[in-house]
């Protein structure tokens, strides 16, 4: 049965799918409620408690043709987009410390075998999703809502590891990213399994401050590989941990938001969030 919270973010996501189709001739608010099939006022409070800013906001941060706007010139850096589109470059998210430890090679090797990993199932801003820690830090978090999918995806991932389905402290500190008082985010580890390559890659994405965006081509001269655009695509699409390993903040270079593992509109609905709590801060 779906809960309230999945039903939400099902209207938002389909507002939002709404928006991306029709941002050339800029729907106003009666239009996109009419197109979710509730009343302005209603689909005001549910977008606004939602996202936090208004669904005219909204609009501004998901507008492909904006970002393609500020990325075309080539001379323009990301803290030049920031500026532009007027994020705040203070973050109180800026000062989250995010460490990775890769897994041992046995481990690797052994798909998690001696790994011993908690699990459980959350609410977010972008629906259900499913997180999963071993004991030095999250292994594990993707956007799903059927439990069972979810549990098995994981699986596959470690299928010679052991798992508890347990709710622990190291999760619900990673969890708090998704609520609006930062003041309690800690540090956050992650135990990830891949290659070195990939490594690089993800420990790169976690310097994109929130609210900002990169490129692929971006990414790819930071980590030293000049050329590798779509090795480093490659990487970024095999992200094991959804949100806190930021890969929906990777566009591609002429400004289109590209693929998403867990799906476009949920791309676009987590940019378009992170955008409008950043604003707030100034």
């Amino acid at each position: 049965m779906e809960t309230q919270a999945q039903l939400n973010y099902r209207r938002i996501a389909e507002a939002i799918d709404f928006i991306n189709a029709h941002f050339r001739s800029q729907p106003n608010l009666d239009e996109v409620a009419e197109s979710i099939h509730l009343s302005p006022a209603h689909f005001q409070r549910l977008f606004t408690d939602w996202a936090g800013t208004s669904p005219k906001k909204f609009l501004q941060y998901i507008s492909v043709e904006h970002a393609k706007t500020i990325l075309k010139t080539e001379k323009a850096t990301l803290a030049d987009t920031a500026i532009e589109t007027g994020l705040s470059s203070t973050s109180r998210l800026h000062e989250l410390f995010i460490n990775i430890e890769g897994m041992t090679p046995a481990e690797y090797k052994n798909g998690g075998k001696g790994l011993a990993i908690n699990y459980s199932f959350a609410e977010s801003p972008f629906g259900s999703l499913i997180v999963a820690s071993t004991a030095k830090g999250i292994c594990y978090m993707a956007f799903e809502d059927d439990e069972a999918k979810a549990f098995t995806d994981l699986t596959a991932k470690f299928p010679n590891a052991t798992f508890h389905r347990m709710l622990d402290l190291i999760q619900q500190n990673a969890l708090f990213i998704f609520q609006h008082d930062w003041s309690r985010l800690g540090e956050i580890k992650l135990h990830l399994k891949g290659t070195d390559f990939q490594l690089k890659v993800w420990e790169s994405l976690l310097k994109i401050p929130m609210g900002k965006l990169s490129t692929y081509g971006n990414i790819a001269e930071q980590i030293g590989s000049p050329g590798a655009s779509r090795a480093v695509g490659t990487a970024i699409g095999s992200n094991p941990v959804a949100f806190l390993i930021p890969c929906h903040r990777v566009i591609q270079s002429s400004g289109a938001f590209g693929g998403y593992m867990w799906g476009p509109t949920r791309k676009a609905a987590i940019i378009g969030w992170e955008g409008s709590r950043t604003q707030s801060e100034i």
